[in-house]
């Protein structure tokens, strides 16, 4: 029987609007596009590194809560609004994700509101960070 664990992290807006912060069907962790708001203090930088380290600590903090880590993340989305944002997000981004090397979808559109500069959505399966890794380069074109 498949096992579905519903995570909600106090958030306001998965009240109003109905979602979770993180659903879980067995070992697949799939963690709804989160912002770089400190979710503590309700605070978020102007700064869009700041904000996407803030996504990084909201998301981490969220697969720990289901006994997984963000080395077991194997699909990124990250959506950035303004593509001025972009070259330096991506680098952290990058930094942050080193070694892991998840799949990606990078995508420059409108957020909820002006002031989210970049958010994130992952998804992971739980022990990938302790699986053998094959990785294979292959030449396009």
């Amino acid at each position: 029987m498949v096992k579905i664990t519903k995570v909600k992290s106090g958030s306001i807006f998965e009240t109003k609007e109905s979602y979770s912060r993180i659903v879980c069907v067995d070992d697949w962790i799939f963690v709804s596009n989160t912002a770089g708001r400190n979710y503590k203090t309700r605070e978020m930088s102007t700064d869009p590194v700041e904000q996407a380290r803030q996504c990084f600590d909201n998301i981490e903090g969220a697969l720990k809560a289901v006994d997984s880590c963000l080395e077991d993340v194997v699909q990124s989305k990250i959506f950035i609004p303004y593509v001025e944002d972009a070259k330096a997000v991506m680098e952290y981004v990058g930094e942050r994700f080193r070694g892991i090397d998840p799949q990606r979808t990078v995508t420059c559109s409108p957020l909820g509101a002006p002031d989210f500069k970049v958010e994130i959505e992952v998804t992971a399966y739980r022990g990938a960070a302790k699986a053998d890794v094959e990785e294979i380069t292959i030449s396009l074109g």
